[in-house]
């Protein structure tokens, strides 16, 4: 059951109004995630921003006295709280910025835009959910225009042979891998608990994962102030916010809806490079690509509508018929 301050205020914005705000900090996260991934070390990025993310996430929640019992709550799940940390933040994080700085970011952005598809087969095989047509039709059209974008926009060549290229891909397919599986364990162990009272137990755990490992692998006396700083600001504006109201939106409508929405995202990255000068104008293919990718995601993630049918007429009772003496 949800708290009720929690429901209160995340009953203020409606499922549209978030889903916008998730796909807007997402596309400005990718951004500039690959920025920061072109002159810093992945593993850094990764441990920093997660580091970012919950000590915001973390200072707000203890600012509001109702989500106390529900984190105490969370506290006690060890189990659940490791799992979600390793598979939504180390493995994902370490898939996909490893894969980015292997294959590049448009590469990595192909194999991501597999997870609703991922996510889709996860739930029917896992979790026994039952899927209409409408949204099987709707996530498979999603994807193949995803991935057509992907291909029209053209990867980045990587430079370094077969085995850097393969290596890259398994990497990001592994970490998105992770995310799907992440969505359906979250609503699993802490469908009870607002997302501002499981957060700060998860990111904490994964800021621990990815701290030592980035110290043990990553030479951080070289990374620079102006870095640590670009990363901070990343974790603290941009991926805090996206935790919390993603969180949301899979506590609300499902890990698919959330995927699903999440497509939108590769092509706001482009219109993005495209407004700063970084990238050509989109063709239009990729306005084709687009408009595909809005239509599935459109099919999968609006309800069902079953109709009302009438109320049938009780039948008449009629009078017994009487016995002639």
């Amino acid at each position: 059951m949800r708290h009720d301050g929690e429901s209160r205020w995340s009953a203020r914005l409606g499922t549209p109004v978030l889903s916008c705000l998730m796909v807007l900090l997402l596309a400005t996260g990718w951004v500039v995630s690959g920025k920061l991934v072109s002159d810093t070390p992945p593993l850094a990025v990764a441990a920093g921003r997660t580091a970012a993310s919950f000590l915001v996430i973390g200072a707000i929640a203890a600012l509001r006295p109702r989500t106390w019992t529900a984190i105490r709550l969370t506290g006690g799940r060890h189990r659940a709280v490791v799992l979600l940390a390793f598979l939504g933040f180390f493995a994902y994080y370490t898939g996909t910025l490893l894969g980015v700085d292997r294959i590049g970011a448009s590469r990595v952005g192909l194999v991501v835009s597999l997870l609703p598809c991922i996510t889709f087969v996860i739930g029917i095989v896992a979790f026994r959910e039952q899927a209409g047509i409408r949204r099987v039709l709707g996530t498979v059209l999603a994807v193949a225009a995803a991935l057509g974008y992907a291909l029209d926009d053209g990867p980045a060549s990587t430079g370094g042979g077969t085995r850097l290229l393969v290596s890259g891909v398994c990497l990001a397919l592994a970490g998105t891998f992770a995310y799907a599986l992440y969505g359906y364990v979250y609503r699993k162990h802490m469908a009870d608990v607002p997302p501002l009272a499981a957060l700060p137990a998860v990111t904490g755990a994964a800021t621990v994962m990815l701290g030592l490992t980035a110290a043990v692998w990553v030479p951080l006396g070289a990374v620079s102030a102006a870095q640590w700083a670009g990363v901070a600001l990343l974790g603290a504006l941009l991926t805090a916010p996206v935790f919390v109201i993603s969180h949301e939106l899979i506590l609300r409508k499902g890990p698919l809806f959330t995927s699903s929405v999440a497509l939108v995202v590769p092509f706001l990255v482009r219109l993005g490079e495209w407004a700063r000068g970084a990238a050509d104008a989109p063709g239009p293919a990729s306005l084709l690509f687009l408009a595909l990718c809005s239509a599935g995601v459109w099919m999968t993630v609006v309800p069902v509508r079953v109709p009302a049918t009438e109320p049938t007429q009780p039948p008449i009772p009629t009078e017994p018929e009487r016995s002639t003496p």
